[in-house]
């Protein structure tokens, strides 16, 4: 009896993912933070709080509304520097990376920490102090809602996360310049010798222009690396 041939399914099975499904993980991650970064943009402008001055008897005074900027001034710098952070994400690479998503993390913390110190009485009462002179004309009376509070603080924890997640995982994904990469191990070199050369009457032609492929593909794999490739006086020619 001769033995049933076995079917070898580990090539498949462990090939990395490629196309759509290897950008897919970033591109998730940049939605999920825009989306973070833009709720503590969006409540850090709006109302937060009313305070009203001489309202212990008689009509008030005067009513002074702050909003989320106003209580808290580095909300907004700090949803702007998230959303910059995203783009940066994409672009860089390696520890690069890591040190923008700590900068992500960072400005979730700051969206926390905005929302619940804007919310106290002494940094209410201050804030209306700086935008209203009838702060000395009697006594205050504020009100302070929690629904733009809480958007910030959902908008932060997203951010936080989201920083966490680059940190651990961003310097896998892959870059904006993938494409500009060496072939993988997995991928057939090009066609050379004899075969590529004879195979069609304008090889001669075919040659010259997988040559200049070769060229730019070795240009912008220096560029990867660092380096010039126009301090190489060997390599640096025209083509």
């Amino acid at each position: 009896m001769s033995p049933s041939p076995v079917t070898d399914t580990t090539s498949s099975d462990s090939r990395p993912p490629v196309g759509g499904a290897s950008r897919r993980p970033p591109l998730v991650w940049a939605l999920v933070c825009a989306a973070g970064a833009g709720a503590v943009l969006l409540a850090a402008g709006r109302e937060w709080a009313r305070v009203r001055y001489g309202a212990g008897g008689g009509s008030p005074l005067g009513l002074v509304t702050l909003t989320g900027s106003d209580l808290a001034a580095y909300l907004g710098p700090a949803a702007l520097a998230s959303l910059a952070a995203v783009v940066a994400v994409l672009v860089a690479r390696g520890m690069w990376r890591r040190l923008i998503g700590v900068v992500v993390a960072l400005g979730g913390v700051a969206a926390v920490l905005g929302a619940f110190t804007g919310v106290r009485r002494d940094t209410i009462l201050a804030a209306a102090a700086e935008r209203s002179a009838l702060s000395a004309a009697g006594g205050a009376a504020y009100e302070a809602g929690a629904a733009w509070p809480a958007v910030t603080v959902a908008g932060g924890i997203i951010l936080v996360g989201a920083g966490i997640v680059a940190v651990a995982r961003a310097s896998r994904w892959p870059g904006m310049s993938e494409r500009y990469e060496r072939r993988g191990a997995g991928s057939p070199p090009p066609a050379r010798g004899p075969r590529a050369a004879g195979s069609a009457p304008g090889s001669a032609a075919g040659s010259a222009m997988g040559a200049r492929a070769d060229r730019e593909r070795e240009l912008w794999d220096a560029l990867d690396r660092g380096d010039d490739p126009t301090a190489d006086g060997d390599g640096a020619g025209t083509s």
